[in-house]
This record gives C-alpha cells, structure tokens and sequence, in this order.
C-alpha cells in the first residue's frame, strides 16, 4: 500500500486519516527498531557469547542511544559491538526521521496553504 503525501496544491489531509498516517509510520518505525533490536540480540548472543538478556540489554542500551553494557569478552564480539554501535546510531536517526516525517509534511503543508501559495516558483 503506497503512502503518498498530498502536493501542495492539494487540501489538508482530514485529522482522521493524517492519524491514520502518523499510525502506518510508527508501526513502520517499530518495525525497524524491532529487526534491529533481533539483529543485536543474536549479534550479541553468538559472537560476544552473551546470554540472551545480557543480549538484549546491549542492543537496546544502544538503540536506545546510550552505550554498551559489560565488557565483551571476545574479539568478534567487540568488533560486532563497534560495527552495531554505528548502525544503532543511524538506526535511531531513521527511525526518529520515519517518525517526524508526516508531522512535518503536514506543518509544512500548513504554512504553504496560509501563505496562498499557488505551487509556482
């Protein structure tokens, strides 16, 4: 289902159906915060040797945008922990940017209607 967003020459979307799109754009938010999050865990659980909790606490502390928890006991473990620390990173950027995009569009559209703009130059 393709989520298109209204040009500017088009009306306001309804509060119903802008909900309906703040909603599609948290579950796909969450969905990529939950991959990640299963991503880590095995990441952690097989090549830091972690249990699995121990596992998760390290993959949400840095989706979450904080640091690692523990010392990781063994080198694939630590080069797995520097390579997901930088993709938690942009992972939280992407999904903070899933999250803000139809509140924006729909400021954005705002103020382009208030200031009459008829969509040329």
């Amino acid at each position: 289902m393709a989520h298109r967003y209204e040009h500017r020459s088009q009306p306001l979307l309804s509060r119903r159906k802008f909900l309906q799109r703040v909603w599609w754009h948290f579950l796909i938010a969450l969905a990529i915060v939950l991959a990640s999050l299963l991503l880590g865990m095995v990441g952690y659980h097989v090549l830091a040797r972690f249990s699995w909790i121990d596992s998760f606490l390290n993959a949400a502390m840095l989706l979450g945008g904080m640091g690692p928890v523990g010392d990781i006991p063994t080198a694939s473990g630590k080069l797995f922990a520097g390579i997901y620390a930088l993709y938690a990173g942009l992972v939280l950027i992407a999904a903070s940017a899933v999250l803000l995009t139809p509140v924006l569009h729909r400021l954005l559209h705002r103020v382009h209607l208030e200031d009459g703009g008829t969509g040329e130059g």
